[in-house]
């Protein structure tokens, strides 16, 4: 069972078929691999050396499942879909030898933190909803600032953070990311063909259905890439229906009230206020769909810098170093 290293917080043990996180040398250490179904007991996995693993408030009663570990400034790392905190396995440890606190977050309704309750406008699962949740679950960390690095739907939850809270968040680092409102704006034949998984997922009930009857053939994971330690951890999420309904409905927010409230952003004049680092992986589409992302990022922040980065999507997991250098010269 996973222990808990500070008392003065409620720490949980996590039931179900989770991998459990304990302490191991070395970050693509494998001699404890292990793979995870839906039917084999809990298996003890060996990530994130030195970090406490536990459930932490959110607000309004949420809890999210928090890796973190280190000394120094405070980061926040946020995982993209489908993956959980474990996504970081490789970069957090990084960032703790570079002198960093570093706490690697479930997203709401995604991994191992609680489900929101779904409702009709998908508000229980928007990103505003979600930062309250964030902001929460750190400042009972005891860390009142912090930066924030999000990926992918993390991206999203980060800059949320970052508009609604600049009085806590002092950077913020988005990977692979446009504004939702931004991408809508620009949509078109090739936009709706490449990324038709926003549209679909929208669908009630239907996505449900697909993923939920076959898992590993729709999500695909790679435990040669991933790391077999976050593969066993993602692959556990993505068996639970209730992590595959969170996901999907983070997807049906962004069309509806994210969008909405990034509009809201633009025409108030609200503006990222804090330096924003903008990163992309040059073997992903973002750069070759829209060209360099910095001149869009340009009409919602005064102090935005970036570059792309050689890899595939998932950065964390395919090139932890480079993205490591870029994040550790950032928020310095």
């Amino acid at each position: 069972m996973a222990s808990c290293k500070v008392p003065r917080r409620s720490c949980s043990t996590i039931a179900g078929p989770w991998p459990l996180v304990m302490p191991r040398k070395g970050i693509l250490n494998r001699t404890a691999a292990a793979r995870t179904t839906t039917t084999a007991p809990r298996q003890t996995v060996v990530m994130f050396e030195d970090f406490t693993e536990e459930m932490v408030d959110g607000a309004g009663g949420l809890r999210l499942m928090v890796r973190h570990g280190g000394a120094g400034p405070a980061v926040l790392l946020l995982h993209g879909h489908p993956r959980t905190s474990s996504t970081w396995h490789r970069v957090a440890p990084l960032l703790v030898d570079a002198g960093f606190t570093v706490a690697c977050a479930d997203l709401p309704g995604y991994g191992r933190s609680d489900k929101p309750t779904p409702a009709p406008d998908h508000s229980p699962h928007s990103k505003r909803a979600g930062a309250g949740h964030l902001l929460a679950a750190m400042r009972n960390l005891g860390h009142d600032k912090f930066a924030v690095v999000g990926h992918d739907r993390g991206s999203y939850y980060a800059l949320r953070l970052a508009l609604d809270h600049p009085d806590h968040v002092t950077r913020a680092a988005l990977l692979d990311c446009l504004p939702i409102s931004e991408h809508l704006d620009r949509a078109d034949a090739r936009f709706a063909t490449e990324w038709w998984h926003w549209f679909f997922f929208a669908q009630p009930e239907l996505p449900e259905r697909v993923i939920n009857a076959d898992p590993d053939t729709w999500y695909r994971g790679d435990p040669a890439s991933m790391g077999e330690h976050n593969h066993a951890e993602w692959r556990a999420a993505v068996h639970d229906p209730e992590v595959v309904r969170g996901m999907l409905e983070d997807y049906r927010a962004g069309l509806g009230i994210d969008a909405d409230h990034e509009r809201a952003d633009r025409a108030a004049g609200r503006r990222v206020q804090q330096p924003l680092l903008v990163l992309w992986s040059t073997r992903d589409d973002l750069e070759d769909l829209y060209g360099d992302p910095l001149t869009i990022w340009r009409d919602w922040a005064d102090d935005v810098t970036g570059h792309g980065l050689d890899s595939g999507h998932h950065i964390a997991e395919q090139a932890p170093e480079d993205l490591t250098t870029a994040l550790g010269e950032f928020l310095a």
